[in-house]
């Protein structure tokens, strides 16, 4: 088993902002900044930095000024072979210049996305993207019933998007089942970047806790994928789908199971009073807890079956205050389930 860190680390880089307190909210946000971009394609000899606000501005021809953010002055920097830290400590008519005469040259143009009047990337024809909402539709088609974890202790939620990115952490807290008598339940992270900063990714999993800083306990079952923005880009939704698709039928498959094996825990007779309190000594329980399991099954007229059997010694081991010897002792009355497999 292993402990899974990823929501943890986007807990401490997010603000407030970035931050959402429902998948709905967070997919209605990512729609409408969908719907309020827009991609340009331009030669590079069109694309023109200039001084405007007191800042440095991408004169896009007759598409017009535009804005740059952290991110897109970052890229424009990198595709023209300059520093950014030393770009940024000149003055905004000397930067201008600088990027002016370094920027890239060549016939390939470059695509830039725009919302409102800033850019928010700049790429070559190399990028493929892939937009946040329609990566959230997809999992959510694939996994309806997930819901976002318990808030983290300084207001996480798991559920971020910002300039440059989406992170959404996903589990099932009705999906808890058995694996080798030890209590799981299912969940998944996606993350994308609709202007380049990461690749579009998933890791599912079978975890057994998570705790108030988005740390994942003890996982199993890990499966990740990720993949780069190139080429059809939208072919890793039917992956990340099927992935998330197949942790759902396992879910779904253990319960089965697991509700099999408690029907016929519930059926499946040990024997009267005496050969009851055999049978629990054989498989390790004390004296004191068989004395007080069988007594309080024949006082209440139940029959002395594995079911009634590990549910009332399940509530009685909840009395033992040292935890050592409770959880050495509920491990093995889960193994009394197993019998009826």
């Amino acid at each position: 088993m292993v402990h899974l860190t990823k929501a943890h680390d986007e807990l401490y880089k997010r603000s407030p902002d970035e931050t959402f307190d429902s998948l709905e909210s967070l997919t209605r946000h990512c729609r409408e900044e969908k719907e309020a971009s827009t991609e340009l394609w331009h030669a590079p000899e069109i694309i023109s930095p200039q001084v405007g606000s007191d800042e440095v501005q991408l004169n896009l021809g007759h598409d017009g000024a535009f804005a740059m953010n952290h991110w897109s002055f970052s890229q424009l920097c990198g595709l023209s072979g300059v520093s950014k830290e030393t770009v940024n400590i000149l003055s905004p008519e000397t930067a201008s210049q600088v990027l002016l005469e370094t920027k890239p040259h060549g016939s390939k143009p470059l695509q830039l996305l725009t919302t409102q009047d800033r850019v928010r990337a700049i790429h070559g024809t190399q990028y493929s993207r892939l937009w946040n909402v329609d990566l959230l539709n997809a999992v959510q088609e694939a996994a309806p019933d997930f819901q976002p974890p318990q808030t983290a202790f300084n207001g996480g939620t798991g559920l971020y998007c910002g300039e440059q990115d989406l992170f959404c952490f996903m589990i099932d807290p009705a999906g808890w089942i058995e694996i080798e008598g030890e209590a799981f339940a299912p969940g998944y992270f996606v993350w994308n970047s609709e202007v380049g900063k990461r690749s579009l990714g998933v890791q599912t999993f079978w975890f057994q806790k998570v705790c108030a800083n988005h740390i994942v306990w003890d996982a199993v079952e890990v499966i990740e994928y990720h993949r780069r923005h190139t080429g059809n880009i939208r072919e890793s939704l039917t992956q990340i789908q099927t992935i998330i698709e197949r942790l759902v039928q396992k879910r779904d498959a253990r319960k089965d199971g697991f509700a099999t094996v408690l029907q016929k825990a519930m059926q499946e007779r040990v024997g009267d009073a005496e050969e009851t309190s055999k049978f629990l000594f054989k498989h390790g329980i004390s004296r004191s807890l068989v004395t007080r399991a069988v007594k309080q099954i024949g006082d209440s007229g139940k029959e002395f079956t594995l079911w009634t059997l590990v549910d009332v010694l399940t509530q009685l081991t909840q009395e033992v205050s040292y935890a050592g010897a409770r959880n050495e002792m509920d491990t093995k009355i889960s193994q009394l389930l197993a019998l009826a497999m």
